[in-house]
């Protein structure tokens, strides 16, 4: 990222800033065109989201006061390398009557902080966990 914080002035990175915007292996914007598409230059690999661009929409959002969005944006850019199948997990615990308990949030948050090191996302969840408890969310067992 830059060093100077970037405001609403960067806003849209790809029309502001194109210097700033690189792909999951390192590609700037301007290296990414059809001729690299068509030459096996540009891979699907390079037109991903980046945990750095996320990160930097979240200045911006920040910067635009609008906090709520730019937290969003951090706890994404946690998630960019965790696997589809474990994210999918994590929202099926979070949907309200599917876990059984607060103790299997609190370990499916601590499995995202110690094996993905998403200490937002983590956070996130442990919260969910103590607001399920006191509104009775979890699986009924009969």
């Amino acid at each position: 990222m830059s060093s100077k914080p970037l405001g609403v002035s960067d806003y849209p990175l790809a029309e502001k800033r194109p210097e700033l915007v690189r792909g999951k292996r390192g590609k700037q914007l301007d290296e990414i065109t059809l001729p690299a598409v068509l030459d096996g230059t540009v891979t699907l690999d390079d037109l991903g989201i980046t945990p750095g661009a996320l990160l930097q929409q979240a200045q911006i959002s920040r910067a635009a006061g609008r906090s709520t969005l730019a937290q969003n944006l951090e706890r994404s850019a946690e998630l960019v390398n965790v696997p589809q199948e474990t994210i999918m997990r994590m929202y099926e615990l979070l949907r309200p009557g599917r876990a059984q308990s607060k103790s299997e949030l609190l370990a499916a948050a601590q499995d995202l902080r110690v094996t993905y090191g998403a200490e937002k996302v983590s956070d996130f969840i442990e919260e969910a966990a103590e607001v399920y408890e006191r509104r009775g969310l979890f699986k009924a067992r009969y």
